[in-house]
């Protein structure tokens, strides 16, 4: 593969996470709208929420089978159009079975795009021989940050959220199916190219589980200042209604920031000590959270944990790739499950704890699982895995 289609395929999957970010931003940030809308029960909302990220979990199994027929940039190019469809239909309708249908149909397509778009990732990087892995993270922050923005204005200007979605879609679809055009995939010497079965078999589980364990447990950690944080500083830190809305804009601010610079520091102190730098510093961000005597400390705290864990679900990804490089596919298909199962558990587990105890402790739930990475840090500088009766050689593969 040429360095330009290196070049053209790096932009155009960066392109597609910041497109991802932006959607699922503006998806996220309108709940309570969604459930005014559609006339949601409190008591239902929790259904609808954890229904999207189980059946994302569900089409990231599927697309583990699937790309061992088909290569992951054909599946990117046809989710995250469906996915921003469907991110129209939950704005569009009038009915909940609409809203549902819709968000049933959001939540495949993105387990479907997160998991075809981190394989393109870890290929790519796998080319370049160096982490540029971050880098495309960091796109799906400022995506994020941009959506929350636009949610923003939706919300400050009383708009419906057909509105507030149309123009996003209008401008990023076309631009994420035309980007789709350079999408590419690298492998370099020392791969393994396996039939579907033989990579699926190469893949064992107990060497894959200590990267799966923290995975869960970052996603434990995001989902909680996502959904806590502004409960939190109004709450339990007697911060303004205004200034609760400010953690988690902070929080990605701090992620693009980490995210940003993230690839320089694994290129020159290494993975392992990366990730074992950001799980101290997410560490401690929790405790500051945990113990702040008023909001402006509870801002430092979440300030500290936006620059702590960002840098290790990219590298997760990363270093499921290097342990298998012939069978990197299904290592990242199967690790990204463990994204939403993150997901299901965090916001649960603290508002449980919150309510049986004390959010204050609470947050040092998070902050033991966020430490517990240190045990495995090991795992994201494991040599490749051995594959008997492999062979090893050389492919360049261009997704047109």
């Amino acid at each position: 593969m040429t360095d330009a289609r290196l070049r053209y395929g790096r932009a155009s999957l960066a392109l597609s996470f910041l497109v991802q970010g932006v959607t699922f931003a503006l998806l996220v940030t309108r709940i309570p709208a969604i459930q005014e809308r559609y006339g949601i029960s409190d008591g239902l909302l929790p259904v609808f929420l954890a229904a999207v990220p189980v059946l994302a979990g569900v089409a990231s199994v599927v697309t583990e089978k699937v790309v061992a027929r088909v290569r992951p940039g054909v599946v990117l190019r046809w989710a995250q159009p469906v996915v921003m469809v469907a991110l129209l239909g939950v704005g569009a309708g009038t009915e909940v079975w609409q809203v549902a249908l819709a968000l049933g149909v959001f939540g495949l397509a993105v387990g479907a795009l997160d998991a075809s778009m981190n394989m393109m990732g870890v290929s790519l990087q796998r080319a370049y021989g160096r982490s540029i892995m971050l880098g495309f993270h960091a796109a799906y922050s400022l995506g994020g940050i941009a959506g929350a923005s636009m949610a923003w204005a939706g919300a400050h200007w009383d708009l419906s959220l057909l509105v507030s979605y149309l123009p996003a879609v209008v401008v990023l679809l076309p631009a994420a199916l035309i980007g789709s055009r350079w999408y590419a995939e690298g492998r370099t010497a020392g791969d393994v190219v396996a039939p579907g079965r033989a990579q699926a078999a190469s893949v064992p589980f107990r060497l894959l589980l200590p990267l799966c364990l923290v995975m869960a447990f970052a996603y434990i950690g995001d989902s909680t200042v996502s959904n806590w944080s502004a409960k939190y500083l109004q709450d339990v830190l007697g911060g303004s209604e205004q200034l609760a809305t400010v953690p988690y804009n902070v929080y990605m601010v701090t992620t693009l920031l980490g995210r940003a610079v993230g690839d320089l520091g694994v290129r020159r102190f290494g993975a392992v000590a990366v990730v074992r730098g950001g799980s101290v510093l997410a560490a401690v961000g929790f405790g500051v959270v945990a113990v702040a005597p008023g909001a402006w400390w509870g801002m430092l705290g979440f300030t500290l944990l936006g620059l702590g864990l960002c840098v290790i679900v990219p590298q997760t990804f990363a270093a499921a790739g290097r342990m298998f490089p012939g069978a990197s596919d299904v290592a990242v298909a199967r690790l990204n499950v463990f994204n939403y199962v993150g997901f299901l558990v965090g916001s649960p587990l603290v508002g449980a704890l919150g309510d049986a105890w004390s959010y204050r402790g609470a947050m040092l739930v998070p902050m033991v699982l966020v430490l517990a990475t240190l045990v495995y840090a090991r795992s994201f500088g494991a040599e490749p895995a051995r594959y008997g009766g492999g062979h090893e050689r050389a492919r360049a593969a261009d997704v047109g």
